[in-house]
């Protein structure tokens, strides 16, 4: 497993229940600006070897990126069943709930 690999999969483990992070966030914290996409392929190879919370991560518009309807409709529900509320575009407010974790 790479550094960034196992930081990645440190990160998504911090996030609290009832927040969320984004793609290009988790990348920047494990070390990677332009990573995002390496977050996306560690978050579905690994998700569930690690127990990671994959629901807690979206893309930076505030979106569930998963284009499968069952997947994104669960995830939906996940997040909904820890209180985070999603608008009539099926958006989090990351102003309200994107966790920022100490420095």
């Amino acid at each position: 497993m790479t550094p960034f690999t196992a930081k990645v999969i440190e990160i998504i483990r911090s996030i609290p229940e009832g927040k969320v992070m984004t793609y290009g966030q988790i990348a920047k914290l494990a070390g990677s600006p332009r990573g995002a996409r390496q977050v996306v392929r560690i978050l579905h190879s690994m998700s569930d070897k690690y127990k990671l919370p994959w629901h807690r991560v979206i893309n930076a518009k505030g979106e569930i990126a998963i284009a499968d309807d069952e997947s994104s409709s669960l995830q939906e529900l996940y997040l909904q069943g820890e209180g985070i509320e999603l608008n009539l575009y099926h958006r989090v407010d990351l102003a309200r709930y994107q966790f920022h974790p100490p420095s």
